[in-house]
Parts: C-alpha cells; structure tokens; sequence
C-alpha cells in the first residue's frame, strides 16, 4: 500500500508494507528483446562447443516473487511497514511532526511520534524523513493505520497531511480440544491444530503450560527424546496434527477433593510456527478448563494390580476408597462370587472399614483366584454405608489377564488403568479454543 500527497501539500507521504517475497513456480520462458538475459546467455552457449542444449533455462525452476498488493496477515505475526515523509520543494519545510497510530475494535495504539518540542524539525529540499514501524497484531478483523504529517507552510500557516491504510488481520489456526479424564485423577488432553492459512507453515513449538495446580507431561516424543513427528511439522492449508498431554493435579491439590473439584483451569497452550522465508508467529490459547470431576459421595480407586496373572494363582489388589460426601461413613466391603454361577474367578471378602470422616482415605486389599482363562473383569465391590444404610455398587474394579500355568512372561507391562471419557470420542464435541497474542 502506498500514497503519494495531495497537490495542495509541500511533502510527500508514502506508506508501505515491508513483507517478504514469495516462490513461484516459472513456466515456459517468454522473450521479446534482444537484450533480454536469456537471448543474451543463449547467444553466448551457442559458442561454447560443450554447452547444453537450451542452458539458459536451466536456472528456470521457482523465483522469488516481490509483493505485488497488501498480501494477508494473521493473528500474532508482525505487521512491519516502511513510512516516508519527502519534501518536494525547493525550499525548507519547517515544523514537520509525523504521528502514526494502529486502530483496531477495541484499542487506538501508537506506533510512531516523530515531534522535536525543543526545536522544530526542518526537512530541506528533496531532503526525506522515514522510520520503520513494528507491531505484533494481537486482534482479528479490521485494523486502520492512520498516518498523520503536521507541517508549517512559508506563509507560517499550520498544515496537516492525514492518510487511513485499512487491512484486515485473520486467523492463522483453527484449535480444538478434548479432554479425557483417568480413574487416577490424571486428565488426558488432546489438541488438534489445523493450518487455515493460505500457506505452508512449519510448527516450531507446540506447548502446554501448566496452571499452578497441574503437572503437565507431553506424550508427543518417545523414549529415546526423539519427537513422534517428522523433524519438519510442516503443515499444508487446511490439514491438522494432533498433540497429546498427560495432566496430573499436584499432590496438595488431588488430597483435598473440594479444591479438586474447583481446579478446573488446567493450563494454556503454546503455538510457535513459521511460515515461508521463516516469517515467526506466535499464539496463545485462552485458560483451557476441564470438566469437573463427577464423584459421588464415595471414590473407588484400584491403586496397585497387575496386568497378567496365572490361572489357579492367587491374585491381590490393593483398594483405596475416599469419602467425598459431606458426612463420615462406615462402610461395609463385599465381593462376593456366589451370585454369578458362571463367575470366572473364586474367592470372596466380607469386611468393615473403620468411620471415615469427610474427605478421608481408607485403603484394602482384595484376593481374587482366577479360574478361566482370558481377559476377565472383577465385579461387582457392594459397599455400604451402615451409618445412613445407603448402597454402592461399583459394575467395574478392575480386569486382569489370565494365562495358562507355564506361561512365561516376558517384557514388562503397564499397570491397568480403567479410562472413563469425560465427554464422548465424537469430533462433533471437540471444542473449539480462542486465540490470544502472548
């Protein structure tokens, strides 16, 4: 964008945005004067006894390509533009201030004084006075840049030259995200970054910062540190990539389930990207919140159990069983297998937890032989509250793989934890996240 003055004015204003060129591919090369560098190159191979045929297209593959309008500018890139007062005249031009000022929705913010209060500035004749303006867009939709040149003319009469640049700033990615919750109070996150751009860009960084009452581990790498992605992450218009986090609530914070049930504010995430000849952008997402944690006035947690046991061996679970209502419980633990006849394990537990009060934790094992062979599922726990005769019935304790007696296990394998979704796996619920500059 650029503007020259009006007639009626002694200096020039132009304006123009500073951006990097792009590639384009170069068809067939097209030559009408002799002079032309390809007629001129072609000229001089047809004297050169070991040139190729057609060598002077050879370096024709992609060209950089200068800007030819405004161009587009997304959310947290740096809008850079070049401003230039010039004095036409042949004479001095006294009293020159250049104001330069971005408007947007909701804020007016200024990006350039140039005012002298202890002596006036003076452009000579042809003499120029320019500056480079910088500023990361942190709203979408309608900006205006407003440039405004005060100016005393000969006669000593106070001028102003003013010039409105509109331009629109969009949005650079799409964020969605899921959230899963663990029977071990870990939350599980899935975010979903999709390039709406109309370029190629490369994600540099993608990173989830943790509010103060969460731990956060990525399970976007292996092992070994290498990440679970190509070394470029690059993504094309309109195609996503989807990262993964394992949230923990720190210690002080998962003791206390009234403070549990309050910290819903799991973190935000971090997006560095950058798109062609490097150009860096940078977004924060809004506070990401978790559903809350649906417990009733009783938690069951399997805290300890293996993953394979042998058929005919005793196995044992250690349980832990937190009171989340707000009056104490006695409680009263059964398992019994006599109700299924076709049960696929034997053994049975009938025992009474000491009172506990609000908010307190109580933990038991339970033995269990299996007697089939295969996935099975221990259930159902009746627990009853003996104070106030209300029943429990957990559906589901915990599964178990059973093997056959000389069965050798080898490797080593990760302890069972049973997931239930917090919303469902259905993409229709993804939710969608606001963008915000850091």
């Amino acid at each position: 964008m650029n503007s020259g003055e009006a007639d009626s004015h002694l200096l020039a204003l132009k304006v123009m945005r500073l951006t990097r060129p792009t590639l384009v591919g170069v068809g067939p090369i097209v030559t009408c004067e002799p002079k032309d560098l390809p007629q001129s190159f072609s000229r001089m191979v047809e004297n050169d006894g070991i040139a190729r045929t057609c060598a002077e297209a050879l370096g024709a593959g992609q060209t950089m390509l200068l800007p030819q309008s405004f161009g587009n500018i997304y959310l947290g890139e740096t809008f850079s533009s070049y401003i230039c007062v010039h004095n036409c005249t042949m004479h001095p031009v006294e009293g020159v201030t250049v104001k330069v000022d971005l408007q947007s929705n909701t804020s007016r913010i200024n990006l350039l004084m140039h005012e002298n209060k202890k002596s006036s500035v003076v452009l000579t004749a042809d003499e120029t006075l320019d500056d480079v303006i910088r500023y990361e867009v942190k709203e979408i939709g309608t900006h205006i840049l407003v440039c405004e040149v005060n100016y005393t003319s000969p006669a000593g009469f106070a001028q102003s030259l003013r010039k409105f640049f509109k331009f629109q700033v969009l949005k650079p990615l799409d964020v969605k995200t899921k959230f899963y919750n663990a029977e071990m109070d870990e939350i599980y996150l899935e975010a979903q970054i999709q390039n709406v751009t109309t370029g190629p860009f490369c994600l540099e960084k993608v990173e989830l910062d943790s509010s103060e009452q969460y731990t956060v581990t990525s399970l976007n790498t292996l092992p070994n540190g290498e990440s679970v992605f190509n070394s470029k992450n690059m993504l094309q218009p309109n195609n996503s990539c989807q990262f993964l986090y394992c949230i923990k609530p720190k210690p002080e914070i998962a003791k206390d389930i009234k403070i549990l049930r309050e910290a819903n504010n799991v973190g935000k995430l971090d997006i560095v990207w950058r798109s062609n000849f490097g150009e860096k952008g940078r977004l924060q997402t809004s506070q990401l919140q978790r559903l809350p944690f649906e417990y009733k006035d009783i938690r069951l947690e399997v805290v300890d159990a293996e993953n394979i046991v042998k058929i005919g061996t005793i196995f044992t679970f250690q349980c832990r069983v937190t009171n989340t209502a707000e009056h104490a419980m006695k409680l009263y633990i059964t398992l019994d297998t006599k109700v299924f006849p076709d049960c696929p394990y034997t053994g049975s537990s009938n025992f009474v937890l000491d009172v506990l009060q609000p908010g307190a934790i109580a933990e038991f094992p339970l033995s269990i032989c299996p007697s089939k062979l295969g996935l099975i599922k221990v259930s159902p726990l009746l627990i009853v509250d003996t104070l106030k005769n209300e029943q429990y019935i957990i559906n589901k304790v915990v599964e178990v793989f059973v093997v056959d007696a000389d069965y050798h296990q080898d490797g080593t394998f990760l302890l069972n934890k049973l997931i239930r979704y917090e919303t469902p796996f259905d993409s229709s619920m993804q939710k969608q996240v606001q963008l915000q500059v850091v």
